[in-house]
């Protein structure tokens, strides 16, 4: 068990953030180790295609083979105040900044003696010559916008009606009570965190800001990540994975793809040429993919005046469980 000391000042200090970068490295630990997300289900081809690229293959190095084992913190900086794109695009520089001796000793180190192998001869080439920081930059960076640009509104729907729930519940009852409620692995007994798992371990926060940060990729799973530069613990996003509908053809074939994006905006009515404009996509590959989703039953379709409106129907509500 992992036991977090808070105290005020900590207390005063912890902030709810979504993590563009830790939802990139999550995919990619997927597509990179042939494994299927509970919910989303294949990555596809698209994350599979990028691997190839020589700096996306650098990041791929470093994920681990087994889903809960270490991964070298540097590859997910603790995010920092801002909208997504600003907290993404400091990470991404965070990464590129990361200094030679926290190379050394998360890539070097710590990675080989969790793992039980040296990293890649290319991995140690570029750490031992100070040019990995800018190659992982670059890789986690393109795998990104290759595989989560397009769908990202509607991951981000579900992050921050997270970070809205439970900010709703710190007003009603504080603090404590969104804490105790973070994960069925975590409690709040007043002035410390205590995370249940194989690891025993007592940490002092009274130095640090905590960054509470949900997760839709990151399956079922709590990460925790502690060093001189961050404390932040990971968590599954509300309305990720509650329904029985896991394997369904139809969740197969929306998510992952820009009719995710237009499921996860579809909560109100919208015309062709509003979702045409929302998602800087083509009027004509929006309509095609409306009508998917709609011969699949996921949106209702009716006429006002000149437009035809579209909005996600309940069954769709039921299989992704968006707000």
């Amino acid at each position: 068990m992992i036991r977090l000391g808070f105290g005020v000042r900590t207390l005063s200090r912890t902030r709810l953030s979504i993590s563009p970068a830790m939802e990139a490295a999550k995919w990619l630990q997927l597509a990179a180790t042939g494994r299927r997300h509970p919910v989303f289900g294949d990555p596809g081809p698209a994350a599979r295609g990028v691997l190839r690229h020589p700096d996306v293959a650098l990041v791929a190095d470093l994920i681990p083979p087994t889903w809960g084992d270490y991964m070298p913190d540097l590859l997910t900086p603790k995010p920092r105040a801002g909208s997504w794109k600003e907290i993404l695009h400091t990470q991404i520089a965070e990464i590129e900044a990361i200094g030679q001796d926290d190379v050394d000793t998360q890539v070097l180190s710590v990675a080989v003696a969790h793992w039980g192998r040296p990293p890649s001869p290319r991995v140690r080439r570029l750490a031992e010559s100070g040019h990995l920081q800018r190659r992982l930059a670059a890789g986690l960076d393109r795998f990104w916008h290759e595989t989560l640009h397009d769908g990202w509104p509607s991951l981000q729907s579900v992050l921050d009606n997270d970070i809205a729930e439970r900010s709703k519940v710190v007003a009603e009852h504080g603090i404590g009570r969104m804490l105790d409620e973070i994960h069925p692995r975590v409690a709040w007994n007043g002035d410390t965190l205590t995370i249940a798992g194989r690891h025993d371990a007592a940490i002092d926060l009274s130095d640090h800001d905590v960054v509470l940060a949900p997760s839709v990729l990151n399956r079922t799973d709590l990460m925790f990540q502690f060093d001189d530069a961050q404390v932040t613990v990971y968590y599954p996003a509300h309305r990720v994975g509650a329904t029985g509908h896991r394997g369904s053809a139809e969740l197969t074939e929306v998510v992952g793809t820009v009719r995710a994006a237009l499921l996860g905006d579809l909560g109100v009515a919208r015309s062709t040429a509003e979702l045409a404009d929302r998602h800087a996509v083509a009027a004509s590959t929006i309509s095609y993919h409306l009508g998917a989703l709609h011969r699949a039953g996921l949106v209702t379709r009716r006429r006002d005046g000149r437009h035809v409106l579209y909005r996600r129907t309940r069954r769709a509500d039921a299989l992704t469980e968006l707000p």
